[in-house]
């Protein structure tokens, strides 16, 4: 397969359509000049070395009739090319696109990003979303060239490169946490993907001093797009913290937020730092840089999951120069993107929890965490719980609680935010400007305006950023 056009390509390029030809020619120039601002937006392959680059890759730029540009990195891995050992592309932060994208194929990969396919299969997948699984694998296919099962599995050699260089775990636990149904099928996926075996995967990273051991926590760097301003983040999250279940420790500049979280095979806790690391690599334009982390977890087979949930509720897969480019036209946010570029918008770590506290408060999720939450085996400082479910709620909560644990409201990954946005409103209690906020933290949406705000459609798609400009503009003493 390596070295070869798909069919499709092929055509476009005998017919030399002028939309295609001219998107291959601004990608390839965003190659040459190693522009990190496309980092995960497409990958590059080179058809002479059989290998996929991300565009800020500092190697030699090849010559353009060589190179294949792919939307994702399991597409690359499905034609043939093995990753970069120089540029890792595996690691860059996911395309925006699936972030702001509602429609299925953005709601297809927000799941696969949680874990979903490994844990329910295709099948799952396409229940979830409310379609055939020939439906979906089409979609998909069409859209970032490769279906499901392709895109779950460059995810778990990621997942499988992350255990092997950041943990002591043995290898034959590693391919099972990270998603393979067999260890035969982990090396050779191991081999396809890097060109290396497990053991020289882990050999090449053992005088790092990042490697830990379960005890100890897996060390990890949270990649993002292009500038963070982290300040604001950590001061919402300050704010928000119901104690038990999270704490911000340390000076402003240098804080460390710590929570604990529910997972599909166990519990974690996790711990990010405040101070952004990495300015990127050399000779590469804006490539960014990450958060420090480290998670400790009872399963490793939450640790895709357990990524994906810090990611959405630090915002480190947005695009911040989309957003600062279109809010910084407006001549009444132009001088608040211009004071904090990279501003982000945080999620939720757990979405159900989130609604919740978004309805009782903070004063009451405490109460409801001493009173109903799940107790650690072994605490961990301050934190002692995990929030409770919904199901254990129903009486304390109310409505809300009851149509979270019996699924008539989803905020799932890839549940529909128009249809949950519509369930959410038919929860007596629940008022339109708690169901906005809980749109845009729980479900992630970038352009929402609750009730009454002044948010002009110029602001679209982007009305989520620009009010946490013009409220992070307010708090500024």
């Amino acid at each position: 397969m390596q070295g070869q056009d798909t069919a499709c390509e092929t055509a476009y390029e005998a017919a030399h359509d002028t939309t295609y030809v001219t998107a291959h020619d601004t990608r390839y120039e965003a190659v040459r000049s190693r522009d990190g601002r496309f980092d995960g937006a497409f990958f590059f392959a080179v058809r002479t070395t059989g290998i996929y680059c991300r565009p800020s890759c500092p190697a030699v730029t090849p010559k353009r009739h060589n190179v294949r540009f792919f939307t994702t990195a399991a597409a690359a891995q499905g034609s043939g090319f093995r990753a970069c050992r120089r540029c890792r592309p595996d690691a860059v932060p996911g395309s925006a696109d699936w972030n702001a994208r509602a429609d299925v194929v953005g709601r297809a990969m927000r799941l696969i990003g949680d874990g979903v396919v490994d844990r329910e299969g295709v099948a799952g997948l396409a229940v979830r979303l409310g379609y055939s699984a020939r439906q979906v694998q089409r979609q998909l296919t069409a859209e970032v060239g490769a279906g499901p099962v392709a895109l779950a599995r460059a995810q778990r050699a990621h997942t499988a490169r992350t255990l092997l260089q950041t943990t002591g775990l043995p290898v034959t636990e590693i391919a099972f946490a990270s998603g393979f149904a067999s260890v035969r099928q982990f090396n050779d996926t191991i081999r396809a993907v890097y060109a290396t075996t497990p053991t020289e995967l882990r050999t090449a990273a053992r005088s790092s001093r990042r490697t830990g051991t379960p005890a100890a926590g897996i060390p990890l760097r949270l990649a993002h797009r292009g500038p963070y301003r982290a300040g604001p983040v950590f001061d919402l999250l300050e704010r928000e913290a119901v104690a038990g279940v999270e704490e911000v420790r340390g000076p402003a500049g240098g804080r460390t937020y710590r929570r604990t979280l529910r997972l599909p095979h166990g519990t974690g806790i996790v711990a990010v730092d405040e101070r952004p690391g990495g300015t990127g690599r050399a000779g590469a334009l804006h490539s960014g840089g990450w958060l420090d982390a480290r998670l400790h977890l009872t399963d490793p087979r939450d640790l895709t999951t357990a990524v994906q949930r810090l990611r959405r509720l630090f915002d480190l897969d947005a695009d911040p120069y989309a957003v600062d480019e279109r809010l910084g036209a407006d001549p009444r946010l132009a001088p608040l993107v211009a004071a904090r570029p990279g501003l982000r918008a945080p999620g939720a770590a757990d979405p159900e929890e989130y609604a919740v506290r978004a309805l009782v408060g903070p004063a009451a999720s405490e109460r409801l965490v001493r009173a109903h939450g799940k107790a650690l085996d072994a605490p961990s400082g301050t934190l002692t719980h995990l929030f409770p479910e919904p199901a254990a709620l129903t009486e304390a909560v109310g409505p809300l609680a009851v149509a979270l644990a019996d699924g008539r409201v989803r905020l799932d990954p890839g549940a529909d935010r128009d249809d949950a946005e519509a369930a959410l409103l038919a929860v007596p209690g629940l008022d339109a400007r708690t169901v906005a906020t809980i749109r845009a933290r729980a479900l992630g949406d970038p352009d929402v305006a609750p009730p009454g705000a002044d948010a002009p459609d110029t602001w679209r798609p982007w009305r989520t950023y620009a009010l946490h400009h013009l409220r992070a503009a307010e708090e500024t003493p």
